[in-house]
């Protein structure tokens, strides 16, 4: 085998390796059995709700919501908890293209937080769209 064939193999391999070593460290989606949870930590860092970033983490599997979990924040309790409960179970079951069209009614009260979540749950399905 000559130089340029070895030179030519050896990038190649290089290639898959970062390829899927960038998948590994995604800190954004990570598949599990089937299942996608995309965590909007990082995704949506510029999505405040009344206090600051509400992140969640989608989880999906073959294109349908299975349920969206809320992160940490500092959005106020009772505001925050109103949201939560009204906003809680809105996307299971939607299929990805559905929910990313569905007109969701916000917790009148908690207005910035529920604007923020519905956002949030936006960026995750256009992630796990670009990147699945």
């Amino acid at each position: 085998m000559d130089m340029k064939k070895i030179a030519m193999i050896c990038a190649a391999v290089v290639a898959v390796v970062l390829l899927s070593s960038a998948k590994k460290d995604d800190k954004v989606m990570v598949k599990e059995k089937g299942l996608y949870i995309v965590d909007t930590t990082e995704l949506g860092k510029g999505v405040d709700g009344y206090v600051g970033p509400t992140p969640l983490k989608v989880y999906i599997r073959k294109n349908v919501i299975e349920k969206i979990e809320f992160l940490p924040n500092q959005e106020t309790p009772k505001y925050w908890n109103a949201c939560k409960k009204h906003l809680q179970n809105k996307w299971d079951g939607m299929k990805v293209k559905d929910a990313k069209t569905a007109e969701i009614d916000g917790r009148t009260g908690a207005t910035f937080s529920s604007d923020a979540v519905k956002q949030n749950v936006k960026l995750a399905l256009d992630y796990y769209e670009k990147n699945k």
